[in-house]
């Protein structure tokens, strides 16, 4: 039951009140003292905890981001999954929309037809019929000098060119009877196959052959992992088609990043241990510092339970607040970091401030075990001595 303002509380009531709430605010004063007084140990870890949250919180974003950008980088090399149609087999006319249905519709999928025609003087070369918007999407590593844009338009390699067209004049090409007349739009470097092919508009080329799509490219974002479970939705959706995973894509993109990764975690692990051993030092100093001020928490009935946790809790603070002021320094280092050396913002990935956090304070108790079993030999009596 409350009661009036200016009424007054028998000693008994006021022993009753104290008795039941915890004397938090004394603890809090204890721990804010202890840093006070010995300002330059507490700084010292502390500014160890910072480093250590720094460079873990640095090191995880550039990480995360650096992941999402190399997987991007790796998409502009062109696909990491082909589907081929089985022998004596076509794909399905809704090849496509069923690849859109089992992956998304932001899946990028470029169907690619093949044909062995013959020039005027009957020289042979392969030409190849796509869909220019989704292969220039695929292939950003292409060297194009324009794409074409008309019906008729050909990308020709720079060795087809030189066969085919050496004065870049429009060309006919016959298949199977069927003669077709192209202009050579744009010519494609790539030091590949391609070098050696012209490629028309699919309407155009299948009009002109009547041959449909052999070969679906596709560009699949995710894991190794998310990859080949792709694969397996595919394989479900198209029983009829072999999937072909471009294990030079897919190797590769696996072994930077597991090699990026090793690199990141190694460096951490190196800084976070280092700062382990200083907070350590620290500590120890510090337990030796105080340990008249330990010897009279004990004279005056302290538990060694409660010392030890008051000590764990001196530890823990310190954690606490180097993880917040490292995880916001090492956001900044990351930023930077990608402004210099990728060229490219870093988001700032605030996932990361729980494992940053919960490390830090793991960290400082750790470091903190080994002065705990120091403060169990502190003696009140001898120490009061002067002994």
């Amino acid at each position: 039951m409350s009661t009036a303002p200016g009424t007054m509380h028998t000693p008994k009531q006021v022993a009753e009140r104290r008795a039941q709430s915890p004397h938090t605010s004394m603890f809090v004063r204890m721990l804010i003292r202890a840093a006070v007084l010995r300002r330059g140990r507490a700084a010292s870890a502390l500014l160890a905890m910072v480093v250590a949250a720094a460079v873990a919180t640095a090191m995880m974003n550039l990480y995360v981001d650096v992941q999402a950008k190399l997987r991007t980088e790796f998409r502009n090399y062109g696909a990491n999954v082909v589907l081929v149609a089985k022998e004596g087999q076509m794909l399905p006319a809704d090849v496509l929309t069923r690849i859109e249905s089992a992956l998304g519709p932001k899946t990028l999928a470029v169907p690619f037809s093949y044909a062995v025609a013959r020039t005027k003087n009957g020289q042979s070369v392969v030409v190849v019929g796509t869909e220019f918007s989704r292969a220039r999407q695929l292939n950003h590593w292409w060297n194009v000098t324009r794409w074409p844009a008309a019906q008729n338009d050909a990308l020709v390699g720079m060795r087809a060119a030189a066969a085919v067209t050496p004065e870049r004049q429009p060309f006919e090409l016959s298949f199977q009877g069927r003669t077709i007349e192209v202009v050579p739009a744009g010519l494609l470097q790539t030091g590949a196959g391609e070098d050696s092919r012209i490629y028309l508009d699919q309407s155009t080329f299948q009009a002109w052959t009547g041959v449909a799509p052999t070969t679906i490219e596709i560009a699949v974002n995710g894991t190794a992992e998310e990859v080949e479970q792709s694969m397996r939705r595919l394989a479900s959706a198209l029983p009829t088609v072999e999937i072909r995973p471009v294990r030079q894509i897919m190797e590769g993109e696996a072994n930077v990043l597991n090699k990026t990764r090793a690199t990141l975690y190694a460096a951490a692990t190196l800084i976070v241990l280092t700062s382990a051993l200083c907070v350590l030092a620290t500590l120890i100093g510090w337990v030796f510092d105080r340990r008249r001020d330990f010897a009279i928490m004990k004279a005056l009935g302290a538990s060694e339970r409660l010392v030890n946790g008051f000590f764990a809790a001196e530890a823990a603070a310190m954690g606490v607040i180097g993880a917040i002021l490292g995880f916001v320094i090492g956001i900044g280092v990351a930023a930077w970091i990608g402004r210099v050396n990728f060229h490219a913002p870093v988001v700032p990935r605030f996932s990361v401030f729980p494992y940053v956090l919960a490390g830090s304070i793991a960290v400082a108790l750790i470091s903190a075990v080994l002065p705990i079993g120091l403060l169990r030999r502190v003696q009140p009596a001898i120490i009061l001595r002067g002994e």
